[in-house]
């Protein structure tokens, strides 16, 4: 049977390398509106979850986690404020793969927030501080309104809402999932331990890898 590719028959010790190339080949093909698209699951205390789609801006290999940007008062804000262990899901369907990350998310340093924010379009500038992410709105043009009076009250220089700004995600569990023919896909787990080690950071301890039943 034939697939799009497939697992590596000795696994690596690693995931993150084979989840950077993943991620790039994705980029590259460019058959996908949104590549850096991942679904984030987050869930109350109490256990309540929530998921939505967020853009994967930034993986890095070594020590291990992932970046994505959002308002800290949203929903998701609130839920991973009050509980930081969250899900991820990014799913290349023109490529046949996906990736699946669990762990705990922390937030960015403010540096690293303030110079992706800078790095927006100056209308994405202005819409961070105009939305009031998650709350109810009375209308459309309520909120375009906003938008205008912060345009004015800003210009061209539109500094980060204090409300606003970037998550890493370090996984304790990574899978990755290549699909096969006949639906026999190809799927291997990676898993570690994440304790924490300070502002942003974690201490990770080293990868175990196990080869799933589809």
């Amino acid at each position: 049977m034939l697939s799009r590719g497939s697992l590596p028959s000795t696994l690596p010790a690693d995931p993150m390398p084979l989840f950077e190339e993943w991620f790039a080949h994705a980029r590259e093909q460019s058959v996908q509106r949104n590549p850096d698209s991942m679904a984030l699951a987050t869930a109350t205390p109490d256990g309540r979850p929530s998921a939505r789609v967020v853009l994967l801006k930034r993986l890095v290999v070594d020590p291990g986690y992932v970046v994505f940007y959002t308002n800290y008062e949203s929903r998701k804000g609130q839920e991973m404020a009050a509980n930081p262990r969250v899900a991820a899901l990014i799913h290349w369907d023109a490529q046949g793969r996906q990736v699946r990350l669990e762990g705990r998310v922390v937030t960015s340093p403010a540096s690293e927030s303030d110079e992706y924010f800078a790095s927006r379009a100056l209308d994405s500038r202005i819409g961070a501080w105009a939305s009031l992410q998650s709350q109810p709105l009375a209308s459309r043009a309520t909120l375009m309104k906003r938008v205008a009076t912060h345009a004015a009250r800003f210009g061209t220089q539109v500094p980060r809402p204090p409300h606003w700004g970037g998550y890493r995600l370090w996984p304790e569990a990574v899978e990755l999932w290549n699909e096969g023919a006949f639906r026999v896909h190809d799927r291997a787990r990676w898993t570690r331990s994440v304790v924490a080690g300070g502002d942003s950071s974690f201490i990770a301890g080293p990868w175990a890898a196990t080869r799933l039943y589809p």
